[in-house]
């Protein structure tokens, strides 16, 4: 066995005749813990959409300052909140001090296999 490996991430090997309760703890489990704190400091991007609305090339050039655009989710609807472009759940706008927030009102059970 390679001696760099720390002794806690070795896989144990059950001795012929030991009991369930003197074997050592799933070296892996230990290190999944220490995986999950690393991941700690690891920054994603949060995005709040308030709603969308697609529009065609020659009216986004028509835009003008000051204009106001509809969006298609009605006033009230739960915002959509996504972290790396994944929807993660739903919220509601909240105001705290003078910025925007998002209160967190459920999240969304990730179905399927991915991408």
């Amino acid at each position: 066995m390679d001696s760099n490996v720390p002794a806690e991430l070795r896989p144990s090997v059950p001795v012929a005749g030991a009991s369930a309760s003197s074997s050592p703890v799933n070296p892996m489990a230990a290190a999944r813990g220490d995986i999950f704190s690393l991941l700690n400091d690891v920054e994603v991007e949060v995005t709040l959409e308030i709603g969308r609305r697609r529009f065609r090339i020659a009216d986004v050039l028509k835009l003008a300052v000051g204009q106001t655009l509809e969006l298609a989710k009605a006033a009230g609807e739960p915002l959509d909140v996504f972290v790396n472009g994944q929807l993660l759940g739903r919220g509601e706008a909240v105001v705290v001090g003078d910025r925007y927030g998002v209160r967190i009102t459920e999240f969304v059970a990730k179905t399927g296999g991915g991408k």
